[in-house]
């Protein structure tokens, strides 16, 4: 026992004494429903989505756009983390950190009820058919949208999708069926359409979302896929926010600075960016007067932060963990990790990107490698590794494609391919193992990147299509910092890979 309270909403309620400096909700929960219904509540969504409608709902004649968490994964972590909310009425706490180290603990309370999927189907298509959720928005991991790579068509043929395709009597194992099942109900009963709303970490994600279900109802039912297809909006969204993982290690400190005991505790840092296209035909929540950027420049904000943010982040993880680091701040305060940073985001990506209006692309150099220094978050890199084969194509192909096509310097891009091949061994330059996740790999991939061949990396199937053996310019150096890696390890082919070529 820790003698702090439990996190329920008879405390906020005046059953017991609120920790001080704990902050609350401050508007009648009892008074608030449901308008949009999230599937795929972790960590992210709680310390962004749900702390943005925390904050909407603190405004007058807002009160209707609560949200209602909807679990599809079958798994007992899934289960635990559904009882959890459900012991403290769906509250949960976000600790934010500074970069000075001060914090400060906020109790959020914009989710007003969650579904589980294998639990209960029935209650959980009976929320998304409730003609009050106007919204449906998911975070499901970059990696779980199910297009074929290279095509872009949707992957029919993958188990989860066959089984939820070939057993209709089975409950929805799929996000694509359930939200095929419920937009095909409205159908069917006359009620408007929700909006569906990607807020996970993909350029275009909107679009993304709207191949993946467009293609799930052309294999259940064409005239449904043109409905869907006439009907429903899939706004794109820019999503920004580091949002570490909590262990229970971790959830213990939350809890003893926050001074309460939450099960579902999270961490994020201070930064807070949301920039939403705005199509949303059956009403959406006042978010442009919380913080959130209301704009039809979606792409141009994805583009700076992917190619610069993301980028970085993606670049820095695979050679940080070779060198032995395990938390981002560790690798920010390494001189020849900040310096690749800095060679890469000054020489490979400023030059060559138009920011939207009023972005000054120095500036938000500085911002990022400030919030990755910062050690109060304690980001692990293993996480950022992971999913390497769905995330570097996506943030990097574009500055890639362009030093091939400008006859530009590829070193960082060539240090990246190297770094993630020596990634998959699951062995850093040390000698100590660390887990490797990697769902789009399978193991004869990894056996074939384990072996002699360098170039073995770049005829993986996300990275294929580059063509990458193709170009002269890129492999010649691609061959020559390879042999640097296999004769004198990461370190010296960092230093190799920034210093300035002639």
């Amino acid at each position: 026992m820790t003698g702090r309270p439990h996190l329920e909403q008879a405390l906020l309620d005046g059953t017991g004494a609120l920790p001080a400096g704990l902050a609350v909700p401050g508007y009648d929960r009892s008074a608030v429903t449901a308008g949009v219904a999230h599937i795929g509540v972790g960590n992210f969504h709680r310390v962004h989505q749900g702390v943005y409608l925390d904050r909407v709902l603190h405004q007058a004649g807002q009160q209707d756009w609560g949200i209602v968490g909807v679990g599809v994964v079958d798994s007992p972590a899934s289960a635990a983390k559904a009882a959890a909310f459900a012991a403290q009425d769906n509250l949960h706490t976000v600790t934010e950190f500074a970069p000075d180290g001060s914090h400060a603990s906020r109790v959020i309370g914009s989710m007003v009820g969650y579904e589980s999927v294998p639990a209960d189907p029935v209650a959980a298509q009976a929320r998304l058919l409730d003609p009050g959720i106007r919204i449906v928005t998911m975070t499901i991991g970059e990696s779980s949208y199910n297009l074929i790579e290279g095509t872009g068509e949707f992957d029919v043929s993958t188990p989860a999708v066959a089984g939820d395709l070939q057993h209709p009597e089975r409950p929805p194992r799929t996000v694509f069926r359930l939200l095929i099942e419920a937009l095909d109900g409205r159908r069917r009963d006359g009620t408007a359409p929700f909006t569906v709303m990607s807020c996970d970490n993909l350029r275009g994600n909107g679009d993304t979302i709207r191949r993946s279900l467009l293609g799930y109802a052309a294999a259940v039912d064409p005239a449904l896929a043109r409905w869907i297809e006439d009907q429903v909006r899939f706004p794109n969204c820019m999503v920004d926010r580091i949002a570490p993982l909590v262990n229970d290690a971790r959830r213990a400190e939350l809890n003893a600075l926050a001074g309460i005991d939450d099960a579902a505790a999270t961490i994020g840092e201070d930064h807070l960016q949301w920039v939403i296209e705005d199509d949303f035909p059956s009403g959406r929540p006042r978010w442009e007067e919380v913080g959130v950027t209301m704009s039809a420049e979606v792409a141009q904000y994805e583009a700076v932060k992917g190619r610069m943010l993301n980028a970085c982040h993606v670049l820095m993880s695979y050679p940080a963990v070779l060198l032995g680091h395990r938390f981002v701040h560790e690798a920010m305060a390494d001189p020849l990790v900040y310096r690749m940073l800095r060679t890469f985001v000054d020489q490979d990506v400023i030059p060559l990107i138009t920011p939207p209006a009023g972005v000054q692309l120095p500036d938000y150099r500085d911002q990022i490698l400030s919030r990755f220094a910062n050690p109060a978050v304690r980001d692990q890199l293993l996480r950022i590794a992971m999913d390497g084969a769905a995330k570097i194509p996506v943030f990097h192909t574009v500055t890639l494609r362009t030093q091939i096509e400008q006859g530009l310097d590829p070193s960082r891009e060539a240090l990246l391919l190297l770094c993630f091949r020596r990634y998959l061994t699951g062995v850093d330059d040390r000698g100590v193992a660390f887990d490797v996740h990697e769902p789009l790999l399978s193991p004869d991939d990894r056996a074939a990147c384990a072996g002699d061949d360098p170039r073995a990396v770049l005829r993986l199937a996300p990275f294929s299509p580059l063509r990458l053996e193709d170009h002269p310019g890129f492999i010649a150096r691609f061959d020559e910092l390879a042999g640097v890696m296999t004769q004198r390890g990461v370190a010296t082919t960092i230093e190799a890979a920034i210093q300035p070529r002639g």
